[in-house]
């Protein structure tokens, strides 16, 4: 027999079925529920309200269970990398060896960007964040190439080979280009030579003189931190480039809104969060111990541990944890931030306090100190998010482009503001009068 669910609104029952996703997560169908009552729902910041079906990423908080079109996300990072996952979660399944080398060499062919393009840093400020310049630069190469973004989706759709590509591609050279310039260093031209992210390191740090060649295990790390946020099911950035898309949006035009919306500082900014913590606990003379009293008490805030969507541990630490041990070791620094951290970590890992409360460090603690040990600048940090977020995306346009029934994202409001009010003419205004005031929000 088929689950419903029943909505009682007054005396009356309605109906609706219940919607069940391969992985038995359960849904109320309510999309006639305003045709049939009048009534729509209420649920602020979309915590139980599925905005889609969708076929890319599944997670089970409770469980700390990531998988990227059913592949564990354990099994991924250990054995492939962050060119093959982004063709997995674009075309749904892990590619052949023949479509493996084409996938990579079609992104390798598309690491440079059109020379005219250059001129377009010139017109930013040196101190402009790499965000805003990422940003527009991803929309601008609609423009470069306009064939592949052309707002018709049937048109689109054929092209989307070589729009995914070239992203995928482009995005960390307009990248590393938006920090040379803003450190004024001469633009660094990619290399055929390098895979994906060893590149992107060559781009960000080479000089004309001297190329930079970092050890294996930091390349590793950058492309583990590529492809452990490579998808995360509908966050603020991936719901919003289903949105834009949603709306006939050409693939350029929506990832550069997903990058908009992670740059919120709510959405990914948070491994930016724990090197401001860091800073903080070493410029008090503190090795974190107090800190972490403080925090215990609610009289400081711990960045980087707990996650909104996992309960349990976040998959993704466990796997960064293991290479930050490696990097550290490499590189043989001497960063007393990089001490503080490890003490947090070992604090959070067998104090009861946070142990009961499954606090635990989560990615952006290890992908925070992992990038600072390597280079990245702070303000950067986001900019890798959106380099790794890029199959992500992408994906989640294909799936709107293809579904050609689907309808433009337009969710309803409850209105709080004045109910009918008649115009007054400026010159019958009262200076003297006080401001009429809408009635204040119901709870």
């Amino acid at each position: 027999m088929e689950e419903t669910a029943t909505i009682r609104l007054g005396n009356e029952n309605y109906v609706f079925p219940v919607v069940i996703g391969t992985e038995n997560e359960k849904a109320i169908d309510i999309r006639t529920l305003r045709q049939k009552t009048g009534y729509i729902s209420f649920d602020d910041g979309y915590g139980n309200t599925g905005s889609c079906e969708s076929h890319v990423t599944f997670i089970d908080g409770e469980k700390g269970i990531l998988r990227y079109r059913g592949y564990p996300i354990e099994q991924l990072a250990e054995g492939s990398n962050f060119i093959e996952c982004a063709y997995l979660i674009i075309y749904g399944e892990l590619p052949k060896p023949a479509e493996l080398r084409e996938f990579s060499a079609k992104v390798l062919r598309q690491a440079s960007i059109h020379e005219s393009m250059r001129h377009l840093f010139e017109g930013f400020p040196n101190n402009s964040h790499p965000m805003a310049i990422l940003s527009a630069l991803l929309n601008s190469l609609g423009c470069y190439y306009p064939d592949l973004g052309t707002n018709d989706r049937e048109h689109d759709l054929k092209v989307f080979d070589e729009a995914s590509a070239l992203l995928l591609s482009k995005v960390r050279t307009i990248a590393a280009m938006s920090y040379r310039m803003q450190h004024g260093l001469p633009f660094m031209y990619p290399r055929k030579d390098l895979g994906y992210s060893e590149n992107f390191l060559h781009m960000m740090f080479s000089e004309p003189y001297n190329d930079y060649y970092p050890h294996e295990d930091v390349t590793k790390a950058l492309d583990l931190i590529f492809l452990l946020h490579a998808d995360h099911e509908q966050n603020c950035s991936t719901s919003t480039v289903r949105m834009v898309a949603s709306g006939g949006a050409n693939l350029f035009a929506s990832v550069s809104a997903g990058v908009c919306a992670l740059w919120g500082p709510l959405h990914g900014g948070a491994n930016m969060a724990v090197i401001h913590m860091l800073q903080e606990i070493h410029k008090s003379g503190d090795d974190g111990s107090r800190f972490v009293e403080a925090a215990k008490t609610g009289k400081a805030r711990l960045m980087g541990f707990g996650h909104r969507v996992y309960k349990n541990y976040d998959p993704r630490a466990k796997i960064l944890k293991n290479i930050c041990e490696r990097v550290f070791k490499a590189l043989g620094l001497n960063d007393p931030l990089l001490d503080i951290a490890r003490h947090l970590e070992d604090k959070a890992l067998h104090d009861p306090y946070f142990i009961e409360r499954k606090l635990y460090p989560n990615v952006d603690f290890y992908s925070g100190i992992i990038l600072r040990a390597i280079g990245i600048p702070l303000d950067m940090f986001t900019v890798i998010f959106a380099i790794g977020r890029m199959p992500g995306w992408i994906a989640h346009w294909k799936e709107i482009a293809e579904h050609s029934k689907g309808r433009i994202h337009r969710p309803r409001q409850i209105y709080r503001g004045h109910t009918i009010r008649s115009y007054v003419r400026i010159g019958d205004r009262d200076d003297s009068a006080p401001a009429e005031v809408a009635a204040p929000a119901k709870a």
